[in-house]
């Protein structure tokens, strides 16, 4: 019998698929979508991520980064804090789930063509997909269609605005080896060096407006970018889903399924590939309800940080005085941007 069904062939179902069999287990994926399969996203792997993805075995292209630095999109003041522990990487989404899928063909994982809509399961075993398993992981994304059909979704959360992102790439020469974080009054822009002739720039906000009128909103950017020539637009969102639990009898959730506060931090990517780690140890041990402690723990400083800074952005008179705090305590930024790495 299969061990782990996983729904979802994107980085979080890939990488749980590559734990899975490294730790003896027999898994399958069912994924709709041809590689590689693109997303909105800032691209951005913190160094946690790359050593993860390193010890799978799971080789990535892409630019190294060395920190975080936090700008005023108008004044252009700025904080930087530089990564302890090594290098983050600026990865392309299509290059990092391409680079995942060969690792898993290499390892004899069999990806399925199909989608996962109705699970059912008992006491010893899941079905899905015309698919029998042991276990079931839901590594279908932000809205997640296994958690909306087991009634798992979380209400809407009432504290702010539902927040969206918006990506675009841009052929020119990144100017830093650090990721930018451009703070305006109602968005931020994540600058994202991808390569030597490439970056990502990734928009939040809570205005649905077009790319364009977001990014004007940021003066120093903009005329950086005036005669860069852009890709088409991507978008997603409402980036804030709550999930009820992480273990649902024999149904796991890892990755955006599993529950996402936002993209404020850049640490969705690392935190997937982690979990998918302590899911697959969890299983292996006998021991699946205990996955959900594991999850908590896990992304316990992830879910304060991001939270305590949405927190701040949603107040008017506290979001301007975001980038001036963090240059006035730059080994407390440092910290907080080491707390992720």
């Amino acid at each position: 019998m299969i061990d782990l069904l996983i729904a979802g062939g994107g980085p979080a179902g890939l990488a749980t698929a590559i734990h899975g069999v490294l730790a003896g287990l027999e898994v399958v994926v069912v994924e709709p979508r041809p590689t590689p399969i693109d997303k909105a996203c800032g691209e951005g792997l913190m160094p946690g991520g790359v050593r993860h993805l390193r010890e799978l075995g799971v080789a990535v292209s892409g630019q190294p980064f060395h920190g975080i630095r936090y700008v005023d999109g108008v004044s252009g003041r700025a904080a930087e804090g530089l990564f302890r522990s090594g290098p983050g990487l600026g990865a392309r989404r299509t290059d990092l789930q391409a680079a995942l899928a060969e690792r898993a063909a290499q390892l004899g994982v069999r990806v399925l063509p199909g989608r996962v809509d109705q699970v059912r399961q008992d006491v010893d075993q899941v079905a899905a997909a015309g698919l029998t398993a042991r276990y079931l992981v839901a590594a279908d994304g932000l809205h997640s269609p296994v958690r909306r059909g087991l009634g798992l979704s979380a209400p809407r959360s009432p504290h702010g605005p539902a927040r969206y992102g918006l990506r675009r790439h841009y052929a020119v020469p990144p100017w830093s080896d650090l990721v930018e974080v451009h703070w305006s009054q109602r968005c931020e822009a994540y600058v994202t060096p991808l390569g030597p002739d490439r970056i990502g720039v990734a928009v939040l906000t809570s205005d649905q407006a077009p790319f364009d009128v977001q990014l004007a909103r940021f003066p120093v950017l903009s005329e950086r970018l005036a005669a860069a020539a852009g890709t088409p637009v991507r978008g997603a969102g409402p980036l804030r889903q709550g999930a009820r639990v992480r273990v649902a009898g024999r149904v796991l959730f890892v990755g955006d399924a599993a529950g996402y506060v936002d993209a404020l931090t850049g640490e969705g990517l690392t935190l997937a590939v982690t979990a998918a780690g302590e899911l697959v140890r969890c299983v292996r041990a006998g021991r699946p309800q205990a996955y959900e402690q594991a999850w908590r723990d896990l992304s316990r400083s992830y879910r304060a940080l991001t939270a305590s800074l949405l927190w701040a952005r949603h107040r008017p008179r506290l979001a301007p005085r975001i980038v001036p705090l963090a240059a006035r305590l730059p080994r407390v930024f440092t910290r907080a941007v080491n707390l992720l790495a």
